[in-house]
């Protein structure tokens, strides 16, 4: 037989079990610890592990760690992703056992479903969202990575119009509240790791990198636009955000300029957000000569 008939037989029988189906379930929505499978499955961890391991070994399930934690999730790429999302599109959307599952999930990750943010309740970060969002109609998302990415808020507004998203942040605590936040969200294509924004634990590239609120606080701000700049696409772009203090929005602009062609980066005019009172610096930034869209 095809290697591809084999390995569609292997997936055939991954799945031709009703807890293994439920794991890869739940990770559809994104990726989960085991501690979290076993709370919601209500079996040993043992087990747990096993079945997890036959669904990696059949490339349904991808593991990472983050931390001390080891997570599993669906793999984003590879030349059978598309055969993947046939395999998924067979699990019945009205299972209620499917339903119980993500509601013990978010039962164990503790986020109520009428927790407001700040882009719900704040007019001004309701601007900033749009400003944001606005940046998708002049060039695609692509694969994005939100450097400082803290409890999702950017990931929340900008995955669902990304291929895949990846958000890096070193404040454990800070990434477990986004993992809840996303799945409330009903957000999927996201992964959350830990990470230096002056040493990113990645080799590949994306088209959409964001420093997120990182820069003006850092102690290198040059040194972390570099490694932002080394896992972009030649003609991608890097999104620069800052929280604005005391009308400071001159001096910041003055020095992402200086940043960003330190950098070999090609900066487009930054807006305030909101123009009156900003509270925002939003500016994108291009590989110097380039052909990449800058907003």
């Amino acid at each position: 037989m095809q290697d591809t008939t084999e390995r569609l037989l292997t997936r055939f029988k991954a799945l031709a079990d009703s807890v293994r189906m439920r794991i890869l379930a739940i990770c559809a929505h994104g990726e989960c610890s085991v501690s979290e499978l076993t709370h919601v499955l209500a079996l040993s961890q043992p087990r747990v592990s096993q079945h997890l391991k036959q669904l990696c070994a059949a490339g349904l399930l991808e593991r990472f760690r983050d931390g001390q934690f080891a997570y599993y999730r669906l793999p984003f790429r590879g030349d059978d992703a598309a055969e993947r999302r046939r395999l998924l599109a067979l699990l019945p959307a009205g299972e209620p056992t499917f339903a119980r599952d993500i509601d013990r999930l978010r039962e164990f990750r503790g986020v109520p479903a009428a927790a407001p943010t700040a882009i719900d309740s704040d007019d001004d970060a309701r601007r900033l969202h749009r400003a944001l969002v606005a940046l998708t109609v002049t060039a695609p998302v692509g694969d994005l990575l939100d450097i400082g990415s803290g409890q999702g808020r950017i990931l929340k507004l900008l995955a669902s119009r990304a291929g895949r998203a990846v958000g890096v942040d070193i404040d454990a605590d800070a990434r477990q509240f986004a993992r809840a936040e996303l799945l409330l969200a009903g957000v999927e294509n996201v992964s959350l790791r830990k990470g230096n924004m002056y040493a990113l634990p990645f080799d590949d590239e994306f088209d959409t990198v964001i420093l997120d609120d990182t820069l003006a606080t850092a102690d290198e701000p040059i040194l972390a636009i570099c490694e932002a700049r080394r896992l972009l696409k030649p003609t991608g772009r890097i999104i620069l955000l800052a929280t604005l203090h005391d009308g400071d929005s001159a001096r910041l602009e003055t020095l992402f300029a200086g940043w960003c062609q330190a950098a070999g980066l090609r900066l487009a005019s930054p807006q305030r957000v909101p123009q009156k009172t900003p509270r925002w610096l939003l500016a994108v930034a291009t590989p110097a000569g380039a052909d990449a869209a800058a907003a």
